[in-house]
């Protein structure tokens, strides 16, 4: 077997190394030259980065320091570096993804928290908005976190605790229109129009040039039965620019028609019917329109167009009834009443209380 000599004072001897402990020595020395290397590798694609980074050529700082991160990847400058060129370049879930390395390498920083809590509300990541927003006031008491824990707990549909929050925005952000909107919004949201009206209206003051805020006010108004108010926002909100879609043609329609303008309603109720010609809610509403205004052969000829849809609508072939009893057929009138009335005995209490009405 091979082996090697080494000096006695009495004799040159030869003595034997096992081959295994040649070898480990060969594997260690081998992984102390790999890790110099990799350490090697990361200082020159992280220095090759920074002069990138002076240059302003982004795409080539990203592609550095990513492979500066495969060599170094818990190397928290490397790491801060990497995260913060893919923030740059809007990357922003491998972005989160490094900020996050960080705080497992101990970077517990407000300024690490805040990139956290801001990457997790532009991803509407409304958990980790709460979890790292919380962690960022831990460690700096005068941070402004109220608003994003505020609006992540509205889409949460958790209004009270987005209130609480979002009446502290207020005073950290005062000029910002969204947090009085987000809190309106909440009552609204609840059903409690009343509450929810103050902040509408601020909203707006703050931002005259939002047309949903404007047409969703005129829809509180609505609600509330404040019908010139209700019109007055509607109105608003399309010189504001508001898309006149068939949906709002629709309620600007019953606006017009609750604040007594006929005219006006029934002017966009039959420009809907061209988009919409079996809608049976909107011949109803146009027939009933002209039967309050005393136009009662108007009204009877929507009322038949209803039953060309629907040969079974006995509410319509009701009021037929009721229109030639107000044309002076009274006879014929009262026979498609009663004709209505046993296809639907439901229409009897109709019939009833019209009559007490005077109609």
């Amino acid at each position: 077997m091979n082996g090697y000599y080494f000096y006695s004072p009495f004799r040159l001897t030869k003595t034997e190394i096992p081959m295994n402990r040649y070898y480990l020595i060969i594997i260690s020395l081998l992984s102390v030259t790999s890790t110099f290397a990799q350490v090697d590798s990361a200082d020159y694609f992280f220095q090759k980065g920074l002069k990138e980074k002076e240059l302003g050529r982004k795409l080539e700082v990203w592609k550095n320091m990513d492979k500066a991160y495969h060599y170094a990847p818990d190397n928290t400058q490397v790491v801060s570096e990497l995260a913060a060129i893919l923030l740059d370049l809007r990357k922003y879930g491998q972005a989160k993804e490094m900020y996050q390395k960080l705080e497992s390498l101990g970077i517990t920083s407000a300024d690490n928290y805040r990139q956290l809590m801001t990457l997790s509300f532009n991803m509407k990541q409304h958990d980790d908005v709460i979890h790292y927003a919380t962690k960022l006031k831990q460690v700096d008491k005068t941070a402004k976190v109220s608003y994003m824990m505020g609006k992540s707990y509205y889409n949460q549909e958790n209004y009270g605790d987005g209130i609480k929050h979002l009446e502290a925005a207020q005073k950290e952000e005062p000029d910002n229109a969204e947090i009085p909107y987000l809190i309106g919004r909440s009552y609204a949201d609840m059903f409690n129009y009343k509450q929810s009206l103050p902040y509408y209206i601020k909203a707006i003051t703050l931002n005259p040039a939002k047309s949903d805020w404007t047409y969703e006010l005129g829809m509180i108004y609505y609600a509330m039965g404040d019908n010139a108010n209700s019109l007055k926002y509607m109105l608003l909100a399309r010189e504001k620019g508001y898309k006149k879609s068939n949906d709002y043609q629709y309620n600007l329609g019953i606006a017009y028609l609750n604040t007594g303008n006929l005219t006006e309603g029934l002017k966009i109720f039959t420009e809907l019917l061209k988009k919409r010609p079996s809608d049976l809610n909107i011949l109803n509403i146009v027939a009933e329109s002209y039967y309050f205004a005393g136009k009662y052969q108007e009204a009877m000829d929507y009322w038949d167009k209803m039953l060309e849809y629907d040969m079974k609508n006995a509410s319509a072939l009701y009021m037929i009834g009721m229109c030639y009893q107000k044309k002076g057929e009274k006879d014929k009138g009262v026979a498609l009443c009663d004709k209505a009335i046993e296809m639907d005995p439901s229409l009897a209490n109709l019939k009833q209380k019209k009559q007490m009405m005077g109609m």
